[in-house]
Formats: structure tokens, sequence, C-alpha cells
């Protein structure tokens, strides 16, 4: 199963990882099968992603020694179920839509026969053969009915097409997801692989901050956020809790949306 981490700020903070160290805080053990990190700045997005284990990578010591700030930023480890160990299938995706990059990375298996039905004359199509590339492009496909013209669609709108997409997810298989517009941080939670095997939620946790940040706090779980003396406030989600925090389970089917670290109402 593979390993999910987001970040939402008020402030822009710098958010580095060391990989082999956060991807064995899920406990899968062995070489991962390709990662990827997702920095917004502005409307675009510094998008760095490898199919290689992490610990033959050149590229990971050059993100572990960056200082890249960002109040949007979504990471993904993988360990393979569906498609080939290859760049085209590692994550997280990124699309661009309404003038505006977005990012998307999945945890789970999905049925692709029942996902590859509703891509069949879609303008979003996929470059690899995973299951969470097709449910991104048919996410991208409902929300492009919204991101008409040059307006920015609401919240409510967009929060309205990526609920109905996560209830329809949850019938094709486990579906825990973390989606960005570059301004929404969408986070569901739905049933993850927990110890012993069992298919069962939660399958995504979340902690949220409204103080300064401790550097030292999350180094154990190999990510490191950098602190600001001003008033911060930071939503975190992650597939299992990376502190001795108290994170909160997201409930079987649940959707948060969080907007500069602030979870939104309804949500």
């Amino acid at each position: 199963m593979c390993e999910l981490f987001a970040l939402s700020s008020h402030i822009p903070t710098a958010v580095t990882f060391s990989l082999k160290t956060f991807a064995a805080r899920g406990g899968q053990g062995g070489p991962l099968d390709g990662w990827g990190i997702a920095y917004h700045d502005g409307r675009d997005a510094r998008l760095y992603k490898e199919p290689e284990p992490a610990r033959d990578s050149a590229w990971l010591s050059f993100i572990e020694g960056q200082k890249r700030s960002s109040n949007l930023v979504l990471s993904h480890m993988r360990h393979a179920t569906q498609g080939a160990i290859s760049l085209a299938n590692t994550q997280p995706f990124a699309r661009e839509l309404g003038g505006r990059m977005h990012i998307f990375a999945h945890n789970g298996k999905l049925s692709v026969l029942s996902l590859t039905a509703e891509t069949a004359s879609a303008r979003f199509l996929p470059l690899g053969e995973t299951d969470s590339e097709i449910a991104f492009c048919i996410l991208l496909e409902r929300l492009a009915q919204e991101w008409t013209g040059s307006s920015v669609p609401t919240i409510e709108a967009r929060h309205a097409v990526v609920h109905r997409f996560a209830a329809d997810m949850r019938v094709l298989g486990p579906a825990n997801f973390v989606y960005t517009d570059g301004e929404i941080l969408f986070a569901h939670g739905h049933r993850r692989t927990q110890s012993g095997g069992r298919i069962a939620p939660p399958g995504l946790w979340r902690l949220h901050r409204q103080c300064a940040v401790d550097p030292a706090s999350l180094r154990e779980a190999g990510v490191s956020i950098g602190s600001d003396p001003d008033p911060q406030e930071i939503a975190l989600f992650a597939s299992v809790p990376l502190t001795a925090e108290q994170w909160i389970p997201l409930a079987e089917g649940e959707l948060i949306a969080v907007r500069s670290g602030c979870p939104l109402a309804g949500s």
C-alpha cells in the first residue's frame, strides 16, 4: 500500500523530506517503487518524481537539501499494485485545467474495468496504466464543467463535484486521495490495509496546528517543516500518524476541504 502526505498552510513554509524514513513510517518495508513530491507555486507547481527506489536516487539528495517554500505540498510513495514501474505511473499526477495546475495522489486499489468506461471519449487521458491516474482523469473531466471561461468556480461547486467523485470511487475499492487545484486542498479518507492485512478504515489521518511549528517534531517521520515567527496555521494529512500528537482519523468516506491551513465549513 502506498503512502500519502499533504500540507496546507496559511504562510508558505519550507518542507523537506527524508523519503526513506517517511516511507518506512507506514510499516510497509522493502524498497519503494517510486516517489513524488509537488510544491504549488502560484498557478503552477514544482513536481519532482522518479520511478526508481529512493535509496538509489541522486534527486533525493537534491530535494532533501532544498528549502522549498510553499503553502500546498503533496507527496506520494509508491508500492506498485497496478501498472508497470515507470515514470508515467508515478504519483502525484499533474494536469492543467482552468489555467492552473491540478495535483492528485491516490492510495488504494480501484476496479480499472469500471473506471475506463467513463474515459472512452474524454478530454483528459492517462499517460500510464494505473487506476489512480484514470480516476484523476475522471475527476478532471467532471470538474471541467465548472472550470469554464476565466472565472474560478465557487468552493461549493468544486466541493460538490469532488464529493460525488469520492462516493463513486468508494464503490470501486479503497479510495483514499489528496487533490488540490492550487487553492483548495481536498483530502478523502476511506479504507486501507491495516496491520494484520485487514482492509478497513481509517485510510487517512489529519492534524491541525494553529501555532508556530516545532522543526524537530516531525523529524523522526522524515519530514521537516520550517518554523516562522508569524502566526501560522497548518493542516497535515498522512496515511498514518507521523508524530505522537493527537492525529484524528478521517471517518470512512469523509471528505475535508482546506484553504490556507484552515478547514472550510461543511467539510
